[in-house]
């Protein structure tokens, strides 16, 4: 089954293109942080382990964090 990542990725909203995938295992929910890079390659960042519906700000920081690198890093 082929399954296009813009349909199973969420958006979170007030960010710069940061996406959220959601995992479940069980009754454990992981939450995956990536975003796009020239529209088809697909950065994966930080995840966790989702126990309130808010998602942690540290996590948003550490996900914002490492797209900047990314982008710094591809730059040199």
């Amino acid at each position: 089954m082929i399954v296009k990542i813009k349909e199973v990725a969420k958006h979170l909203s007030g960010t710069d293109g940061l996406y959220e995938i959601r995992i479940s295992s069980g009754n454990d929910i992981f939450r995956v942080f990536c975003f796009f890079d020239e529209g088809q390659l697909i950065i994966v960042l930080n995840g966790f382990q989702k126990k309130t519906q808010k998602t942690p700000a540290e996590e948003m920081e550490r996900a914002n964090k490492l797209k900047k690198k990314y982008y710094e890093d591809k730059a040199k």
